[in-house]
């Protein structure tokens, strides 16, 4: 009596090219990852990276991750690039480093816990100065409170110098 004629005009033939490429990708994807795993669990322990991104002969990074390496002396830069508000709403960068014995585990180790703490004596000392105060500002005197501020608080080790990079104020 009735008769069912099937119609279809949708295609699986561009969804299983897709399906096969996915797979193709995921299978390589695998053999990648395991290749990987094997070469380095063959490895010896000592060795140094495969590859390296963006480093030069000069500088070379430590295990830390905050510390780079200049000719033997450690440069602590781990406390990073400061934006302080100033009194007159003007907006002071500044970039705080020093030279540090990188040899020293646990003066290394109590550095990276001071971090925030370093940070947050920097903000005050120079959050209650004016721009206008800022650009007479006596660096080395700056830089020899921040100085003795920092050496207060530490416990295994002492900091002899500081430096001051991108010290900018903007308006």
């Amino acid at each position: 009596m009735f008769k069912l004629k099937r119609v279809s005009t949708f295609s699986f033939r561009g969804q299983l090219n897709v399906f096969r490429v996915m797979i193709l990708i995921i299978l390589v994807l695998l053999v990648i990852l395991v290749v990987g795993t094997v070469y380095a669990f063959a490895r010896p322990s000592g060795s140094g990276p495969v590859l390296r991104f963006g480093s030069t002969k000069a500088f070379d990074r430590q295990e830390s991750g905050d510390a780079l390496v200049y000719d033997g002396a450690g440069i602590f830069a781990g406390i990073g690039r400061l934006r302080i508000p100033l009194v007159n709403s003007s907006t002071l960068i500044l970039s705080i480093a020093f030279p540090y014995p990188p040899d020293d585990r646990a003066f290394t180790e109590e550095l990276a816990a001071k971090i925030g703490d370093f940070r947050a004596i920097a903000s005050d000392y120079f959050s209650s100065l004016a721009a206008e105060r800022l650009s007479v500002l006596d660096e080395d005197a700056a830089k020899a409170e921040i100085l003795r501020r920092y050496n207060a608080i530490l416990r295994l080790g002492k900091i002899s110098t500081l430096y001051f990079n991108d010290l900018m104020i903007i308006d």
